[in-house]
């Protein structure tokens, strides 16, 4: 069996697979924890390839809690968002991580798919597993499992942004965006979203949020104004990585109120996604132990 520094060497990248499978860092945590335990036990006769295994250990008990939080789903308040990761330092682990993205626009579209698609999906296409360990982690036969992939992957085709935009662009329109907002300036926000730019808040009924996506620059721009001129004086806005791309923080009395990611095509921002709930939110500073090696 390979030296344990080596094994540990595995846990961002199966972190990240965790945390894309279930978008909630606590339950990526919990499963990668599970998977390094059972491997422990595991005896070295039963492994040929310590990574493979790993990845398909960890791939069924995702598919097994994405099953259990189905019904919790369900009866979730409002639009369900994934828990933030916000990046404050890099490590080689983390920067490959994120160059695979873990971005929240492509995460909501994961969540779209069933359990199995996603799982499969994402061990196929974006772990690079063969079609066996994917029938393993899923009870299925290849031919299943192929079927099930290639649905998945014209799903995920169909959803995902169409617009390659660099780092840089991106930035400096989620910049010009915060200076706006600070500046309660909605003639100025409004400009640099899309006409039809969608707004999604997750509060999770724990806190106000929107329960349906808002749409249109102005309907949005207006909202943000609004919304501001609600929150304490000591509230304060802040620029920072968030799941790998520039997003924007807000914070009362140094506690996190709301993180909010971006897509956009360079020139305009596309969609808003903020999350508000607070439990999602309560510890999501310290992301990067897993994540950064």
């Amino acid at each position: 069996m390979q030296d344990n520094t080596d094994i540990e060497r595995l846990r961002p990248r199966l972190f990240g697979l965790a945390y894309r499978m279930l978008g909630s860092r606590l339950e990526a945590e919990d499963v990668v924890q599970e998977a390094f335990l059972r491997w422990h036990q595991a005896g070295p006769e039963e492994i040929r390839s310590v990574e493979a295994w790993l990845v398909t250990v960890l791939s069924r008990l995702c598919l097994d809690r994405l099953r259990a939080m189905q019904t919790e789903r369900q009866r979730y308040v409002g639009p369900w968002l994934p828990e933030p990761l916000l990046s404050v330092e890099r490590s080689p682990a983390h920067t490959s991580e994120l160059a695979s993205d873990l971005s929240m626009a492509l995460l909501v579209v994961l969540q779209r798919l069933s359990a199995e698609e996603r799982v499969g999906f994402l061990m196929h296409d974006v772990f690079d597993c063969g079609y066996s360990e994917v029938a393993i982690a899923l009870g299925k036969s290849e031919a299943a499992c192929r079927q099930l992939v290639h649905r998945a992957r014209q799903r995920v085709r169909q959803d995902k942004p169409r617009f390659e935009v660099s780092s840089a662009a991106h930035s400096q329109l989620v910049a010009r965006y915060v200076q706006a907002v600070q500046e309660r300036d909605a003639d100025r926000i409004a400009e640099l979203l899309a006409q039809d730019a969608v707004f999604v808040s997750d509060g999770g009924g724990k806190t106000w949020a929107a329960l349906r996506p808002v749409m249109g620059a102005d309907r949005i721009a207006r909202m943000e104004v609004g919304v501001l001129a609600k929150l304490p004086q000591n509230f304060a806005l802040e620029l920072l990585e968030v799941n790998g791309q520039a997003g924007m923080i807000g914070r009362v009395d140094d506690r996190i109120h709301a993180v909010t990611s971006f897509a956009t095509d360079g020139l305009r921002i596309l969609s808003i996604m903020r999350v508000l709930n607070p439990d999602k939110l309560s510890d999501c500073e310290q992301t990067r132990q897993l994540l950064i090696g």
